[in-house]
């Protein structure tokens, strides 16, 4: 005789259908992040050993993102998919902070002479999403949606700065598992480079790129939180720390005004 599934029974299994799929879906986004991280198409056991799955896995989630067209495959090697450039557009012509800021980043960088670039935080990273060069064009080329850490560079850190001891072991393992930090990276090495606990910017020299200069205030939020960050960047020879330091008061003050732009928003 078949008995009837209770009702207790058919909800908890439907909450166990529930996590299997958020499960799927955040293996998925991890091996996507993955494909963003990196310099060159990555082969399938590359990928699997970085995010820690087995490759059936991974290949399993790679076919699923080819068939949305978010990853794209030469040979044995995948790269991210062509269906990110109109999700990327949708972002850059429509989010509020980047359309905000770009007139606040041009008038900056103008008044100080100094490349003004803009970062917002996603998860244990940053992402340059906004840049209006300097009078000394920078020594490399960094794309906007870049994925960056927080452990280095003044916009990174200004991020991180006053966060709890947890926080930073966090920031810690992900910059190491992500490859942005070597494995002997210590939570005592992260604390060494942060700003003091009362400082309100950071600076930075030769830290996350070699001969560049840097300082770098976070934006205000309603939440306290801070999640976004601006800074001046130049050429080391073009550029002395006075130089940078001097533009810290016109840094802040763009910092203000593009967070009174931003009030009312999800910002």
């Amino acid at each position: 005789m078949t008995t009837a599934a209770t009702p207790e029974k058919a909800a908890s299994a439907d909450e166990g259908a529930k996590a299997t799929n958020m499960r799927s879906l955040s293996r998925a986004m991890e091996v996507f992040a993955e494909l963003q991280r990196a310099e060159r198409p990555q082969r399938l056991s590359d990928l699997a050993r970085a995010c820690g799955m087995s490759p059936p896995t991974t290949l399993r989630i790679l076919r699923v993102l080819q068939d949305f067209g978010m990853v794209s495959q030469s040979d044995k090697s995948y790269r991210i998919g062509p269906a990110v450039v109109p999700a990327a557009r949708s972002y850059l012509e429509n989010d509020p902070l980047v359309v905000s800021s770009r007139p606040i980043l041009q008038q900056l960088a103008t008044q100080t002479g100094l490349t003004a670039s803009l970062y917002t935080r996603l998860g244990q990273e940053r992402i340059l999403v906004a840049r209006v060069d300097g009078e000394a064009p920078l020594r490399y080329d960094l794309p906007l949606g870049k994925r960056l850490p927080l452990t280095s560079g003044a916009a990174g850190k200004i991020l991180l700065a006053g966060a709890a001891v947890e926080e930073l072991q966090e920031a810690v393992k992900a910059a190491v598992r992500a490859g942005h930090e070597p494995k002997t990276f210590t939570l005592e090495e992260l604390q060494s480079r942060l700003p003091e606990a009362d400082a309100d910017y950071a600076c930075s020299a030769d830290e996350r790129a070699t001969g560049v200069r840097s300082a770098a205030v976070a934006i205000p939020n309603r939440t306290g939180q801070a999640t976004e960050s601006m800074s001046l960047t130049s050429p080391v020879e073009a550029a002395s720390e006075d130089t940078i330091r001097a533009g810290i008061p016109e840094l802040k003050r763009a910092a203000a005004r593009l967070a009174e732009l931003l009030e009312g928003s999800v910002y």
